[in-house]
């Protein structure tokens, strides 16, 4: 979100990386020809050529790394299920996380210490500072490394802004502009103008963006001390807006219990006509959801007020603390041939460009660099030839991106707190007599409560 991987519609060069995976001796750590054995993983619900792309990738890197054998699994991270998938040693060696979880699983020692092979990198002095510290520990070693990095978009179906009278090459710049599109898009095409993600933690962290782009925050910290902030005027603003929207406007559709992917789904099918997330997400919506490259348009995240900021995230590459040390250097390998060379060197930007484009992949989707702007832009540069997606569409963004204020998400408890959060945006979305002022007391109380104890 396949290739030698464990499910069910394997084909025979699949299979044969099954048997070659039956062949490790007992400890797991290498296969009868004494090549080690590292288990990494692919996300679940890619189309073929997603899966297609990256069993190219793994053939490459063992081809250029005979004697390491990657066996590949399907894994989802589910921060519920994390401990147990460890303890009962069905993780695999490489797994990725969200930079939100990065500092919990450092201080919990669940991932392996692989800093001594981040050091050795040729790039390792060159993470952008503020991407680099979401997988340090407090004494700085690098135990989980940045692979990508995003700031939070306003994405818009371009189809639907035509059918509605709007332009599409001129979208909503602020959240009245947002407000008024959503009316006419509902209005004129019987699609929701707006939705909102707002269960399995999503509705929190789009409300944390939403509350940052007023100008809000959602906790601050004092040393070890960390304020809960949520009851706020400035996200008391947004609930308001959303409950205009939903009420008096009629404009957010129907479904009021969309999680990322149940969003993504409605989105690309032309049942949505703007959303708030990532600012990549072209790239799963093709691989996904079978977007038309033609309905798509994104736009920078409208911001109101001197502090108001961008939500900026990621995701690290983490290699699993049980895995032998032979096992995590070669993890660490695996993570800079298929996740960092491609950012950082011409020849490897360009095959990796080539194999994507040659699985009808994305290639050349927006992204914040995980390096500097210098690097992306040249990368940009190597890969052009390659580039398929429709970058004029994405302009509205793309020009905007480096010049917003990043805000990073809320750092303690930082799931727990979208969990209450989740129910705050769900009861005004529901009920139209909902309190608000007595949702964000309560959410207030939650959240300092589940702080004082992160």
């Amino acid at each position: 979100m396949s290739s030698k991987t464990f499910a069910t519609v394997l084909t025979a060069a699949l299979g044969l990386t099954v048997l070659a995976a039956c062949a490790t001796d007992s400890g797991g750590d290498t296969t009868a020809d004494g090549k080690t054995v590292v288990k990494v993983a692919l996300e679940p619900g890619q189309d073929k050529s997603a899966v297609d792309a990256f069993n190219a990738r793994v053939a490459q890197f063992e081809q250029a790394n005979p004697g390491i054998d990657l066996v590949v699994e399907e894994f989802k991270w589910d921060p519920t299920k994390f401990t147990a998938q460890l303890a009962g040693g069905t993780l695999p060696d490489v797994v990725t996380v969200p930079f939100t979880d990065g500092r919990g699983l450092i201080e919990r020692h669940q991932i392996a210490d692989i800093s001594g092979d981040v050091t050795q990198l040729p790039y390792a002095g060159k993470f952008n500072p503020e991407v680099a510290k979401t997988g340090q520990d407090a004494s700085g070693k690098q135990q989980a490394i940045p692979i990508a990095a995003y700031t939070q978009a306003l994405h818009y179906n371009r189809t639907l802004f035509k059918q509605a009278g709007l332009d599409p090459d001129r979208p909503p710049s602020t959240w009245d502009e947002v407000r008024a599109d959503a009316k006419q898009i509902a209005e004129r095409t019987g699609a929701a103008g707006y939705a909102q993600m707002t269960k399995d933690n999503t509705g929190g962290w789009i409300l944390v963006t939403q509350d940052y782009a007023f100008g809000g925050r959602t906790e601050k910290l004092d040393g070890d001390k960390a304020t809960a902030t949520i009851d706020t005027p400035q996200l008391r603003q947004v609930l308001q807006n959303l409950r205009a929207m939903r009420w008096d406007d009629n404009s957010m559709g129907a479904n009021f219990l969309y999680d990322w992917n149940g969003i993504n789904q409605d989105f690309a099918a032309g049942r949505i006509g703007m959303y708030v997330s990532g600012g990549g997400n072209y790239k799963d919506l093709l691989s996904q959801n079978a977007i038309k490259p033609a309905d798509y348009g994104v736009t920078a995240l409208p911001l109101t007020g001197p502090d108001a900021g961008a939500l900026g995230g990621g995701t690290l590459a983490v290699v699993n603390v049980k895995a032998s040390k032979k096992t995590q250097s070669a993890a660490v390998k695996w993570i800079d041939f298929y996740y960092l060379r491609k950012l950082t060197d011409e020849a490897a930007a360009q095959g990796d460009a080539k194999t994507n484009a040659d699985a009808k992949q994305a290639v050349g989707s927006p992204e914040l660099p995980v390096f500097d702007k210098a690097t992306y832009d040249e990368r940009l540069r190597w890969i052009g030839q390659y580039v398929n997606v429709p970058l004029p569409q994405m302009t509205p963004y793309t020009s905007k991106m480096f010049d917003q204020q990043l805000l990073p998400e809320p750092t303690r408890a930082t799931q727990k707190v979208y969990g209450v959060l989740d129910t705050v945006v769900q009861k005004v979305l529901t009920d139209r007599g909902a309190d608000v002022n007595a949702l964000l007391a309560d959410a207030q109380t939650q959240a300092q409560a589940l702080l004082d104890r992160s």
